[in-house]
């Protein structure tokens, strides 16, 4: 198992997350009105779907992944539906 540093990258919106190769370790969120979805994709809009998840509505929770996480090989890009904030844990 590798083992590096792990960083916080805070997003309030759609998009790269700009840390470029990274491996998802773990995510607090939180949800706003409605079911909440976040889908991460390797390396842009249309990348292959590396997470796809569905949470309840208006909660604040956290999920983190075990052993050497979510390889994203290129930039990951993060879709959030109904989710107000999430900082994604990554190396």
């Amino acid at each position: 198992m590798s083992s590096s540093d792990i960083k916080a990258k805070t997003m309030t919106a759609t998009g790269a997350m700009g840390v470029g190769r990274a491996r998802i370790r773990g995510m607090q969120f939180l949800a706003g009105a409605g079911t909440a979805q976040i889908v991460i994709r390797d390396g842009s809009a249309t990348g292959a779907i590396i997470l796809d998840a569905k949470f309840l509505e208006a909660v604040a929770d956290s999920m983190y992944i075990p052993d050497d996480g979510i390889l994203s090989v290129g930039d990951p890009h993060v879709t959030l539906t109904n989710v107000t904030q999430i900082v994604i844990l990554h190396a």
